[in-house]
């Protein structure tokens, strides 16, 4: 006899593996604030890499601007700047992370581009 698996189920465990994986973050947020401890200013992207992992891929990062999960609030899969610490960059070079950093020089005029 061939057992069924109801497609509740199929997709509670989609979402589970979602949610667990450091691709959509829950789990990788507490290494992401663990690692963000180790980066200096000046590291290059490639530094920065070797330390954080890939960045998200949403559509509010730019090649100067990376954002990594490090407080999930809504554990939905998808990511919001709020749930997010940004890095930034400057000819190639980290500038600085954070979103104290980050709002200070957005407000300072000092846009990243």
């Amino acid at each position: 006899m061939k057992m069924k698996i109801p497609l509740i189920l199929l997709i509670a465990l989609a979402a589970s593996f979602c949610i667990f994986t450091s691709g959509c973050g829950y789990f990788a947020q507490y290494s992401n604030i663990d690692n963000s401890k180790k980066m200096r200013v000046g590291m290059t992207k490639q530094e920065v890499l070797d330390i954080m992992g890939k960045p998200l891929e949403e559509d509010f990062c730019s090649p100067n601007v990376w954002y990594y999960y490090t407080q999930t609030q809504w554990h939905d899969g998808f990511a919001t700047r709020d749930e997010c610490m940004p890095v930034m960059f400057k000819d190639g070079k980290l500038i600085g992370w954070g979103n104290d950093y980050f709002n200070q020089m957005y407000f300072s005029n000092q846009h990243i581009k």
